[in-house]
């Protein structure tokens, strides 16, 4: 069967801009979430924010193209490019049809929208601009990186809230299964705006903690509700095949497993119990024709919401049983926020840096872990020899999906050809 691995990482988040920055970040345990400063927001029940600072707009993408599209995409198209370079991947250098994008959306273009809208109500319809139509769309990063890189593989966007960044990467896995070469895969997002947040803030679910030591604060006793976020992570997936014979200066590692449920309960409201969310997890282990006695680390999903932390938990025991005292689980999420569908594309992100380097990073902004949760919480970074890692990722309205990462070992390349690869 057609392998899929991913050959390059572009990370445009609160923690940093580019992986390597990011990766610096979480292993130091920098606290990305602080108070908003993108508008006044002291009506607001939520008051701080994972935000991306130090993005340059005109440094990545056209200003000709920055004033058709909203902060969300000009991080996605930012990303993009940079898991492209990272790869050494030029789609022009390939036929058209052999590279797809497969991108996440949550919310679509909040800012470019609230402008458009505040414009309308202030001035009249002649104050909106004709990219209105075409900005807040959930599905413009997908389109405007297709035409950006000039590709023709299938377009897709993931609209699962919190786990479409993962379930786009487990569909553009499906969709190298097919045929298509090369997919740029992931999400990003940008809800900070304050019509966003108020949208945002009616699942109950945002912290109202002030002080960021004291917001999002994930499998904590005084957890209190998740503290939103921007940004978010893109990344290329190939055929394992492809990649070798290209050259591809690396390989991070394979998704070897995936799988998605539904709760199919209420749309504002979790399953009383976890048999949904175990369900992912035991289904995309098993896809990867592994056990979870192979499981080495666990990025958890790391709602920072009490009710949510505790399902997550008894999904994990349900799963791993005895064990899970003994598997280490982190949710460096902590430090930088919710980034909605960018926050679980870059769990993944985090997941393979976790695996190439040797090193779990620990959960964020962790103080007193709730002891009823029975879990291994990686308390500061620790080094683990990582074949195997399980993402976890929820969106709301009963989203559960889970991914299987796996480390590329020589074995897997015997038969085939190419230069470069390390």
């Amino acid at each position: 069967m057609t392998r899929a691995v991913v050959t390059g990482i572009g990370v445009i988040a609160p923690s940093g801009i580019g992986a390597d920055q990011h990766w610096k970040s979480i292993l130091a345990g920098e606290l990305s979430v602080r108070r908003i400063t993108a508008f006044d927001p002291t009506r607001y029940s939520t008051t701080i924010a994972g935000q991306v600072e130090g993005f340059e707009v005109t440094d990545h993408v056209d200003p000709r193209l920055v004033v058709q599209t909203d902060r969300w995409t000009w991080m996605s198209l930012a990303a993009t490019r940079m898991a492209l370079d990272d790869a050494l991947y030029n789609p022009a250098d390939h036929d058209p049809y052999a590279t797809s994008v497969a991108l996440a959306a949550g919310s679509g273009g909040n800012e470019f929208g609230q402008r458009e809208m505040t414009g309308l109500y202030t001035k009249g319809p002649r104050a909106v601009g004709a990219y209105q139509s075409i900005a807040w769309f959930y599905a413009a990063s997908t389109g405007q990186s297709s035409i950006r890189h000039a590709t023709k593989g299938p377009a897709s966007v993931l609209v699962t809230e919190g786990a479409g960044g993962m379930d786009s990467l487990g569909h553009a896995r499906r969709v190298v299964r097919r045929g298509t070469t090369a997919v740029i895969a992931g999400g990003t997002e940008a809800p900070l705006s304050p019509y966003a947040l108020t949208c945002y803030a009616t699942s109950g679910r945002l912290t109202t903690a002030a002080d960021p030591r004291a917001g999002y604060k994930p499998f904590d006793e005084q957890a209190n509700g998740y503290a939103p976020g921007e940004g978010g992570a893109v990344l290329l997936v190939e055929d394992l095949r492809a990649a070798v014979n290209r050259g591809s200066p690396q390989i991070y590692g394979e998704i070897a497993g995936y799988a998605a449920t539904h709760d199919a309960f209420d749309p504002n409201a979790p399953a009383p119990d976890a048999t949904y969310m175990a369900r992912a997890m035991s289904l995309a282990i098993a896809d990867a024709g592994l056990t979870p006695d192979d499981v080495d680390l666990i990025v958890a999903d790391a709602a920072g919401v009490a009710e949510l932390d505790a399902l997550e938990a008894s999904a994990l025991r349900m799963v791993f049983g005895d064990r899970i005292s003994a598997v280490p689980v982190t949710a460096p999420q902590g430090f930088v926020g919710r980034l909605n569908a960018g926050g679980s594309a870059l769990s993944v992100a985090t997941a393979l840096l976790a695996v190439r380097e040797g090193v779990a990073p620990a959960v964020g902004n962790l103080d007193q872990p709730h002891p009823a949760y029975g879990l291994d919480l990686v308390r500061v970074p620790r080094e683990l020899d990582l074949d195997v890692v399980l993402v976890n990722a929820r969106g709301f309205g009963g989203f559960n999906s889970s991914m299987i990462v796996r480390k590329i070992v020589p074995a897997d390349l015997e038969g085939l050809s190419g230069e470069g690869f390390s």
